[in-house]
């Protein structure tokens, strides 16, 4: 009986607290390895044998089609560093692409500023050609925010608003993407902030979700006379009878 090996069940706190460990240490090292694809978040499926990762990315066609031995590398150094293994716990990753347009995709975006300030694009030039291109593609409302020493020696924040966007309550979570970086310039870093309103309708799996104060005014309809079908309301003869 000594040597039989006993099932320890994990305490319930120790449990999350590992979970959570687990999904900030893998958020940080996919943020790191696959920003330039666009990276906006992970869902992690675990069952008692195996474990599905499911990335999301912007670029997920270029990243399937032309990195598949870089995505091969990134599941290796997650098996080597989590301890997977194909026997009894083995690893699953799947790349996705997110539910809504590429282009504004607020991670996408926040890439996109930050190449341009590490080419040498001014900051004003870099944010006021990001938020046209979102605004174009019929986004509701964007804010890009540059903090940092742009210019000089005295740090500062920079904000850049266009159209509508609400910053707080529930529907901040459900209709507001968030995307942040930093950029390490000659100066020191930049942290870089773009927030972006997508529509005031999305659909999340099966539900459609709609702004509260969203009011939808539908078309008028058409009060021809021609059109109308006359109906009986009561039958007359009947009626003298009783």
């Amino acid at each position: 009986m000594s040597d039989e090996r006993r099932v320890r069940k994990l305490n319930t706190k120790k449990k999350f607290i590992a979970d959570g460990v687990f999904n900030a240490e893998l958020n940080a090292f996919l943020t790191k390895v696959l920003g330039i694809d666009g990276y906006t978040g992970l869902e992690i499926r675990a069952t008692s044998v195996s474990t599905e990762i499911r990335i999301k990315a912007a670029n997920c066609d270029q990243l399937v089609e032309k990195g598949s031995r870089r995505v091969r590398e990134i599941k290796s150094l997650i098996e080597k560093r989590f301890n997977f293994n194909e026997d009894d716990n083995k690893v699953e990753l799947t790349i996705r692409p997110p539910e809504y347009d590429k282009a504004l995709c607020a991670a996408s975006n926040v890439e996109d500023l930050k190449f341009k300030l590490l080419t040498g694009t001014p900051v004003r030039m870099g944010v006021n050609n990001i938020m046209g291109r979102i605004m174009r593609r019929g986004a509701i409302g964007c804010t890009i925010i540059v903090a940092g020493k742009v210019r000089g020696q005295r740090a500062k924040a920079q904000k850049y608003s266009a159209g509508y966007l609400i910053s707080t309550g529930q529907p901040n979570k459900d209709f507001v993407d968030i995307g942040m970086r930093h950029v390490h310039m000659r100066q020191g870093v930049l942290g870089l902030k773009v927030l972006i309103m997508m529509s005031l309708e999305r659909k999340v799996g099966k539900t459609v979700k709609v702004m509260p104060d969203y009011v939808k005014i539908h078309e008028p309809k058409d009060d021809n006379t021609n059109d109308i079908v006359p109906n009986v309301l009561f039958n007359r003869r009947n009626d003298d009878q009783n």
